[in-house]
């Protein structure tokens, strides 16, 4: 109901704050995957604006386990495998060196409504037939900005976070390649206190045009 004045009773402002399933609030959540949208939106434009041709670039997808225990993280909180879907460039301006890096974008949905994200970032290889692959970027993701208790959520304690990355991979043609690879996500405490950070553990296959 709406007090005379036409603002919303206290009754329903406590409503409208209450979880969404498993804890998601509305507004945070609207927010995040605003938030999130125009992320992609952004890493995508950077990535065109300073990648090689799409041409000489791959295109990569990847099953993860999420939220994985690696003693690292105050992890195993949240449920359900992640699925990525991303684009890598080649190394700045062509060049041939190892140490140049490669630009890469990628978006991870989760398979039961946990953390989403999106990521950009620059990333090495080495090696041919077997190589490792490092990486560094920043992800925005949806979660909640606020947990509450037995929701089985992550509060972060920061909407941007660090992507840090690493592969251990075989070329298994001149176009495909498939990895092993980790993705860790948090914020150091840069931002705060708060920072549980999350492990992503799982396989990648890339496709080279």
């Amino acid at each position: 109901m709406r007090e005379p004045s036409g603002r919303l009773a206290s009754g329903d402002v406590a409503r409208l704050e209450q979880p969404c399933g498993r804890g998601v609030r509305v507004p945070n959540g609207y927010l995040g995957v605003k938030a999130l949208k125009k992320s992609l939106f952004a890493a995508a434009a950077l990535l065109a604006s300073t990648a090689a041709p799409a041409s000489a670039g791959e295109i990569f997808g990847g099953v993860f386990a999420h939220d994985v225990k690696t003693g690292i993280t105050r992890s195993g909180i949240e449920d359900g495998v992640d699925f990525q879907l991303g684009y890598r460039g080649e190394r700045f301006r062509g060049s041939t060196n190892k140490w140049v890096p490669a630009p890469y974008v990628f978006v991870s949905v989760n398979s039961v409504g946990d953390t989403n994200f999106a990521a950009a970032g620059l990333s090495w290889k080495f090696g041919e037939r077997v190589y490792f692959r490092p990486g560094i970027g920043l992800a925005i993701h949806d979660g909640p900005s606020q947990v509450v208790p037995g929701d089985d959520r992550i509060d972060f304690g920061s909407r941007i976070l660090f992507e840090p990355e690493a592969a251990i991979g075989v070329q298994i043609n001149e176009r495909l390649s498939a990895e092993a690879s980790i993705v860790h996500l948090s914020h150091a405490q840069l931002f705060g206190r708060q920072n549980p950070g999350i492990d992503n553990i799982g396989v990648r296959v890339n496709y080279r045009f």
